[in-house]
């Protein structure tokens, strides 16, 4: 396993555990619980964060700039109705 493959799956890994902290804080009716899944979220995030800008800066994750089009598609699937 080459170290994109690493990277690749901690990025993955971190992601999963975002997804999970969030529901957790979403779903707590105790404020401690919440305050906790909040924090590890942050942190977690973070961790995202480092690994993201890692794999960037190597050429790993180029970023996809998003056409016109699905901007604009985007746009108005999301603009309120008048």
């Amino acid at each position: 396993m080459d170290d994109k493959c690493i990277m690749e799956n901690l990025l993955l890994t971190t992601k999963g555990a975002c997804d999970l902290y969030l529901h957790g804080a979403v779903e707590s009716s105790d404020e401690s619980i919440r305050q906790a899944f909040n924090l590890a979220l942050n942190d977690t995030l973070s961790m995202q964060d480092t690994i993201y800008k890692d794999m960037a800066a190597r050429g790993w994750y180029p970023p996809e700039q998003a056409s016109q089009q699905k901007i604009q598609s985007v746009r108005q699937r999301f603009t309120p109705l008048s």
